[in-house]
């Protein structure tokens, strides 16, 4: 059975209810569910006014102001080779912070905080896209729908990686 399948006979419970857990703000990025570390998270805003940046990395979605900083939105969807958005919608940002650096990941829409127990963490799966499996801690499972914990610090990892001429 591979990890994305859930045990019929696994119960949705922690499997260590006294251990330590996580807090995680889900997000949605095309129809998966995704986590980001409460810790890590500065804001949810919806980005206005976004800037191109010429000849920038096709993640970044450009430069916008954000009370009197210069933040780089990163298009999640991009950065995740996921396809456009088509419906017309515009999406939010979550603000986090990277090496001094302001950053909004745009993203299609924002849940509520999760709170999940650090043993219930699993690897990230063999079939995982290793576009997502590069940037992801894990998963966990919240209720029935897997969620990918993103760790941000190799989302925006990107930048320090040489881009072909």
């Amino acid at each position: 059975m591979s990890t994305t399948e859930k045990k019929s006979s696994e119960s949705s419970e922690p499997s260590d209810k006294n251990g330590p857990t996580s807090e995680y703000i889900s997000v949605m990025i095309g129809e998966q569910l995704f986590g980001i570390s409460v810790p890590m998270v500065q804001d949810v805003f919806m980005p206005e006014s976004v800037t191109p940046v010429p000849l920038a990395l096709p993640e970044i979605a450009g430069v916008l102001n954000m009370r009197g900083r210069i933040v780089t939105a990163i298009d999640m969807r991009t950065r995740l080779g996921l396809p456009k958005r088509t419906d017309g919608k515009k999406g939010l940002a979550v603000g986090v912070e990277y090496r001094g650096e302001s950053y909004g990941l745009v993203i299609d829409g924002v849940g509520e905080v999760v709170r999940v127990y650090d043993a219930d963490m699993e690897n990230n799966p063999s079939n995982l896209d290793p576009r997502w499996r590069e940037i992801s801690l894990g998963v966990q499972w919240v209720g029935d729908r897997l969620m990918v914990i993103i760790d941000v610090n190799r989302v925006l990892d990107f930048q320090s990686q040489p881009v072909a001429a």
